[in-house]
């Protein structure tokens, strides 16, 4: 197979313009899991703040603090290397993408100022910052999920179009909330793991709703992908991915209604079964795309800069992805724990 698709290319499988713009890509799909996964549980406490009690909300920012700089450091590097590798896509898809781009820049700058000046704010003040990083984490949601449902359409611009992308955006927001909220049932316990694993369970339906509708659309807009998934040699592949997200959905839901029952049992199963369905929708989508970054219009390696530039980039990423991965490593190996309060020191025994 990869013979034939570098023959179609006029290329060789070995030669570094075939293969270099697959690992950027690789890169680039690893980057965007982490991206999910750690910054998106940041996400969905931060929009889960309006709506949880008003004594916790200072209690599940301050869960965040020890990885806020960690977690905004993968989308700015994805952007960085997308940007890189692939120059001639990236200014043809941002000008597609011009207003989804711009509520998702207002999202992160507001949820950055709003958690740094909360913590620098005097007691009074701090709801106001608490309020502003609710509404970045908003914003943020939003214009990823409308950044997926325009790339979904084709970047088609009707009114319908738009609606969809909305409706994409709004079911971001609750795919983010349910990963915020079953990383809560894994890390806290209490009044809040309960009330953690209630939101969960309203959010869990949204999320499969996006989900399919990202998929049938995604079908019925480009016939090469209708194809992909219904042909008789993929039909197997693609009836085992959606039976694993099924069984996904149905365990997560199993395990948040034990939380009131059972609150340490398996309490970290949610979040793990949430990261392995939004793998597998990932990998989902790049099945999919593959071999375009623009359906039918731009190939990867259409996308791609020149040779030179690709080995300097990629040369840049040999040396600091290990620096990463030990940096991330230090910063996250807690990520997973239960929360450790503060213990109350008693005062000293008076002397008799």
């Amino acid at each position: 197979m990869i013979a034939t698709l570098a023959a179609s290319l006029g290329l060789a499988p070995d030669d570094p313009m075939f293969w270099m713009p697959m690992v950027f890509m690789a890169l680039l799909l690893l980057l965007i899991a982490a991206g999910i996964v750690f910054d998106g549980f940041d996400l969905g406490v931060g929009i889960l703040l309006q709506i949880a009690p008003a004594d916790e909300r200072g209690r599940m920012m301050g869960l965040l603090s020890p990885w806020r700089d960690a977690n905004e450091f993968w989308p700015l590097l994805g952007m960085g290397l997308f940007a890189s590798a692939f120059p001639f896509a990236w200014g043809t898809i941002t000008g597609k993408l011009v207003g989804p781009l711009i509520v998702l820049t207002l999202g992160i700058v507001l949820r950055s100022v709003a958690f740094e000046f909360r913590i620098r704010a005097r007691h009074e003040h701090k709801p106001r910052w608490i309020f502003g990083f609710w509404i970045g984490s908003l914003l943020t949601a939003i214009g990823q999920g409308m950044v997926l449902g325009r790339i979904a359409t084709d970047y088609q611009s009707d009114a319908g179009y738009g609606w969809f992308s909305l409706f994409v955006g709004l079911c971001a927001v609750a795919a983010y909330a349910l990963l915020g909220a079953c990383w809560l049932v894994m890390r806290v316990d209490g009044d809040l793991q309960r009330r953690a694993a209630n939101w969960a369970r309203h959010s869990i339906r949204w999320t499969a709703a996006g989900m399919v509708a990202i998929a049938v659309t995604l079908g019925l807009a480009n016939a090469g992908i209708f194809f992909k998934w219904s042909n008789a040699a993929h039909l197997g592949a693609a009836a085992a991915v959606w039976a694993c997200m099924l069984l996904c959905f149905v365990c997560a839901e199993v395990f948040l209604a034990r939380v009131r029952t059972k609150p340490d049992s398996f309490s970290w199963m949610p979040f793990v079964l949430c990261v392995v369905l939004y793998v597998l929708m990932l990998l989902g989508l790049a099945y999919s795309f593959f071999p375009y970054l623009i359906l039918d219009d731009m190939t990867i390696w259409d996308g791609s800069g020149a040779l030179g530039s690709m080995r300097l980039v990629l040369a840049g990423v040999v040396v600091g992805v290990p620096v990463v991965l030990i940096f991330n490593l230090l910063a996250y190996r807690s990520v997973f724990g239960k929360e450790r309060r503060p213990v109350a020191l008693l005062p000293p025994p008076s002397a008799s």
